[in-house]
């Protein structure tokens, strides 16, 4: 059952990855304004959101987890801001995220789980939501960004900004791409519990005039022991009609989070 729910997380964190036929790569020219301020970042990056109405594709998803490894290659569906929307091969596995719930079953095994966020913020050691993930798969702040709550810390290759008030749950470090404002990395950590999430943006690329990551790696430390999944891009298409059908199977068994 262990690899099971493993297996799972690894589907419902490596959700996301963009491109079509007409993809293009983005090369940071990586030059650093010194005298620009918080506020211009903040707004720069907004401006960076990425919208668009539907995306399907295919994304390699490799999953690491101490001496064991797996790579597997997923269909995605997404509608912006509603679903998100996953199928393994031959339908083992299908997974449906909407902002109300968390949904999916596993063929190997004949379970189901139907609930709450409560598995991927058990998973990842914080409380997060819908607009959360959707915004770590695009490269956009976890958290919304209000230029009067950060400071600019120096970095050699980024904009760094940090709270200018710490957070009694959680610390928060964003690293922000100075050529089009995307994450370059962000960084959530509860050092009291020995919780970490750390989101690194390798590569990013240009779909229909919108800026989208290339190749990601989410590593998630809980309860000491660490998950790494890499996510590479595969083909993407945008902006089509799509269904996303979910009906949990008969006679499967619901799983029982501990």
């Amino acid at each position: 059952m262990k690899q099971v729910k493993n297996f799972t997380y690894s589907i419902v964190l490596g959700l996301l990855f963009l491109g079509c036929k007409s993809t293009k790569i983005v090369q940071s020219i990586e030059t650093m304004d010194p005298n620009i301020s918080v506020k211009q970042i903040v707004k720069k990056h907004n401006k960076s959101q990425t919208e668009f109405n539907t995306l399907q594709g295919r994304l390699k998803v490799e999953y690491i987890q101490g001496d064991r490894s797996e790579t597997h290659t997923l269909t995605l569906r997404m509608e912006y801001d509603k679903t998100i929307w996953i199928n393994a091969f031959l339908n083992m596995v299908r997974v449906k995220i909407t902002p109300e719930h968390v949904r999916f079953y596993n063929k190997l095994d004949n379970t189901y789980f139907d609930g709450d966020y409560a598995l991927i913020s058990d998973f990842l050691g914080t409380d997060l939501q819908f607009e959360n993930l959707q915004n770590l798969l695009l490269g956009q702040a976890l958290f919304e960004l209000e230029s009067n709550r950060f400071d600019k810390t120096a970095h050699s290759n980024s904009y760094m900004l940090t709270p200018k008030q710490s957070n009694e749950l959680f610390d928060l470090i964003y690293l922000i791409n100075p050529t089009y404002f995307k994450m370059d990395s962000q960084q959530l950590s509860q050092p009291t519990k020995g919780n970490l999430l750390n989101i690194k943006y390798h590569s990013y690329q240009k779909v229909d005039g919108l800026v989208l990551p290339e190749k990601m790696t989410i590593a998630a430390t809980n309860l000491g022991v660490q998950t790494t999944l890499n996510l590479n891009l595969k083909s993407v298409v945008l902006d089509q009609s799509l269904r996303f059908p979910f009906t949990i199977p008969k006679g499967y068994k619901a799983i029982e989070l501990e």
